[in-house]
């Protein structure tokens, strides 16, 4: 029997407990924020762990990768430049009549000097027409004439089934050098011919030293060309050149370089070398010659440097312990207030709407609490035959929502150092020479890209020119005539084929526009073409025109304009991982820059420290590039003139890229960040638990208390609606109970009076 009544007792707790909401209400939100606590504790002792050499290392091989890419990148880019030239410049030939062998090797001689031979033979006979320059090996050259599908640069480069012509190939020579073939059918007249052109793969333009070297490869990990020192006999250049091999064939990832790439360390710990390799390949979908040859980048530089260890792992396991107590503690601070409270708000009002009247409210510690508990006890008297009484605003002790920004700052307090102050590696740190250097290389080769690619333009136009003037300007009454008719064709289908143009127009001397094709011509207005560069056209407005001007061979001043689309320039400079990077002319204005960061066309480097480098970038052929420092952090910057010759050698132009250091992959860097990331993570947790508490809990038990006070007052026509399922609506919901009661009370009083 003594063992009975504990057991009822129980029993009956548990009864009472049983329509008690489960989900929603207090419960959810509190134990969300102990177990997001806990996860992030947990994570700021292991991501504040302790950066040895390999974190270093890890930036340094980045560094690599990158530099393999751009490489890559600029060696695709050539190749494809010199397939589509040769195949476009073909097809300006085609004609009703046949244009003599010689004379179509003259006129491409006299425009393009990268082939190191040209030749013209019949296919089927394999005859020689004609020839210019090296030899070229014909058996090669006739070689699967189909093509194949997987390495023709797409319809619009005519690929090898349009035209008939074999894929671009690489070839050995007797000599030992490797050499590109392209070849174009010639088409005019009724007999078909080939146009076959020899380049050298050449390494990409990046600069080499005492400790770097160049390698390109093929898909079987041969040497085709390299830079700088040897390093083909060691074991772990092998490794670099079949992984770089293997790495070929595989698929690019989304959004990142255009074929696989990756890094690898070398050597012993007091001899490392850091290894990055890329592939030449093509993004899927994207119509490249060049990118099914199987090439590959591969760069190496000797690690002179031993990194520094950052020890963050005693701060770390101080961190977590810190947040471990403060979880604990905000944790029991919010049941004791917010959870517990409601649970016996909630079994108080059921009670008194089941008529058990025998025994007053308990008291209740807590604004919103106290004021239903005081509501809660005037509802009883009244209900057993006591007047309405107005129960005044209880004001025990702290508010609820108080309680919760309490608990607020207490946990952003923990999280706010870690995210704002903590951990900062400030200006001090050691930044690798190695990093500064490649920012120098990278700079160097994305001005050399430019340089390229315009010189490429004015080759493109000058071809056009050529065929403009052997159309066209046969007798002066005519010029205008023969332009008008011949020449839009061509500005047509040059302009269609050669998405970095514009527009492309003809000016006669005095620089009249001719006839054109695209926007409407930025030439100046009663100015005479200039010679043949590539010229910029004004120094202010919403963006910069360039364009590339080419004179007409015996067209009597007549000139073809080739203007560059601002856009195209863009991409130029647009390279992952190097910063910020801007085009920019003699006067240090911007003419282009990434599209990431963006620009105002003819501003001015943000920063004198850019200006004193592109200023000394003049002076060095290999550019220079500088680690600089504020109180603010450091930064990496580099320039690079153009250097080279060709059509714009009298621009003026540099590559200038700046790269905050805090963005590299080195140790005290990765520590800010990790540190950042625990402080904001929480911060997250508790704006986001404690938000939600709010919401769910602390607005409605305010509510919950105006409307007991109210019906305590004697308000008994307004009807309770409980808003949510939770312990809130579950008291909202015995208080409509309460209310129904004492209106049925009150009616007989009302009725004998």
């Amino acid at each position: 029997m003594p063992l009975s009544a504990p057991r009822g007792a129980r029993r009956r707790k548990l009864r009472r407990r049983a329509d008690m909401p489960l989900l929603g209400g207090a419960r959810p939100p509190i134990a969300a924020l102990l177990a997001l606590l806990l996860l992030v504790a947990g994570a700021t002792a292991l991501v504040l762990g302790d950066h040895d050499r390999s974190a270093v290392d890890k930036a340094v091989l980045s560094s690599q990768q990158r530099v393999a890419e751009d490489g890559a990148v600029a060696l695709r880019a050539s190749l494809d430049e010199s397939v589509t030239d040769l195949q476009r410049a073909a097809a300006l030939f085609a004609g009703p009549e046949a244009v003599p062998a010689d004379t179509v090797l003259d006129k491409l001689g006299k425009v393009y000097n990268k082939w190191r031979g040209l030749a013209v033979i019949d296919p089927g006979s394999g005859a020689l027409l004609a020839a210019r320059g090296e030899t070229i090996p014909l058996a090669d050259s006739l070689a699967d004439k189909t093509g194949k599908a997987d390495q023709s640069s797409g319809k619009d480069q005519g690929s090898g089934k349009k035209d008939g012509a074999p894929a671009p190939r690489l070839v050995k020579l007797p000599s030992g050098d490797t050499r590109m073939l392209v070849t174009a059918a010639l088409r005019g007249g009724d007999k078909p011919r080939l146009l076959v052109a020899s380049g050298t793969l050449n390494v990409p333009g990046i600069s080499t030293g005492e400790n770097r070297s160049l390698l390109v490869v093929d898909s079987a990990g041969t040497v085709l060309a390299k830079d700088g020192p040897s390093i083909s006999r060691t074991a772990w250049a092998k490794r670099a050149a079949k992984t770089a091999a293997a790495a070929s064939g595989k698929a690019p990832e989304p959004g990142g370089h255009p074929g696989a790439s990756g890094n690898l360390m070398g050597g012993t710990d007091k001899h490392r070398t850091a290894v990055g390799y890329a592939a030449a390949g093509r993004a899927p979908g994207e119509s490249s010659p060049a990118g099914g040859l199987g090439l590959s980048v591969v760069t190496s530089v000797k690690v002179t440097e031993d990194a520094k260890a950052v020890r963050t792992q005693a701060f770390g396991l101080v961190a977590a312990a810190v947040l471990l107590l403060l979880a604990v503690l905000v944790t029991w601070i919010l049941v004791r207030t917010v959870q517990r409270p409601l649970i016996h708000l909630y079994l108080e009002s059921r009670r008194l709407g089941r008529g058990e009247l025998d025994r007053p409210v308990r008291s209740f510690r807590g604004r919103e609490p106290a004021r239903v508990g005081a509501a809660l006890e005037s509802l009883r008297g009244q209900l057993l035959g006591g007047r309405p009484t107005r129960t005044g605003r209880a004001r025990g002790g702290i508010g609820t929502r108080t309680t919760v920004i309490i608990c607020g700052v207490v946990l952003l307090a923990w999280a706010a150092p870690l995210l704002l102050l903590l951990n900062r590696a400030g200006s001090g740190v050691t930044v690798p020479k190695q990093l500064v250097e490649d920012q120098r290389r990278r700079t160097d080769t994305a001005a050399d890209r430019v340089r390229k690619a315009l010189n490429e333009g004015w080759a493109d136009v000058a071809s056009v020119a050529q065929i403009v003037g052997a159309g066209g300007g046969k007798e002066s009454g005519k010029e205008q005539a023969d332009t008008s008719s011949a020449a839009k064709a061509v500005l047509q289908t040059t302009l269609r084929e050669h998405p970095r143009y514009r527009s492309v127009y003809v000016l006669d001397a005095d620089g009249k526009v001719l006839t054109r094709a695209g926007a409407a011509p930025r030439h100046p207005a009663g100015r005479k073409p200039y010679a043949d560069s590539v010229a910029q056209l004004n120094t202010s407005g919403k963006e910069p025109a360039v364009a590339a001007y080419a004179a007409v061979p015996g067209g009597k001043g007549r000139t073809v304009v080739g203007e560059y689309d601002p856009q195209f320039l863009i991409s130029m400079v647009t390279r992952p991982g190097l910063g910020q990077v801007w085009l920019v002319d003699d006067k240090h204005r911007v003419l282009a820059a990434d599209r990431q960061h963006g620009f105002r066309a003819f501003s001015k480097l943000p920063g004198g420290h850019l200006d004193d480098l592109a200023t000394k970038a003049r002076k060095d052929t290999n550019g220079t590039s500088l680690l600089h420092r504020t109180s603010g952090g450091s930064s990496l910057a580099a320039a690079a003139a153009f250097t080279g010759g060709g059509a714009v050698r009298d621009l003026g132009w540099q590559v200038v890229s700046e790269q905050p250091a805090s963005w590299l992959e080195l140790p005290e860097y990765t520590a800010q960040r990790h540190t950042m990331l625990a402080g904001l993570l929480g911060v997250t947790a508790a704006v986001a638990c404690l938000g939600w508490l709010h919401i769910i809990v602390v607005r409605p038990l305010r509510t919950l208390a105006d409307q007991a006070e109210a019906l305590a007052g004697g308000d008994r026509k307004t009807v309770l609606f409980p808003q949510h399922h939770d312990e809130a609506g579950a008291v909202v919901r015995n208080l409509e109970l309460i209310r129904q009661q004492l209106r049925t009370a009150e009616r007989p009083t009302a009725g004998r009076n």
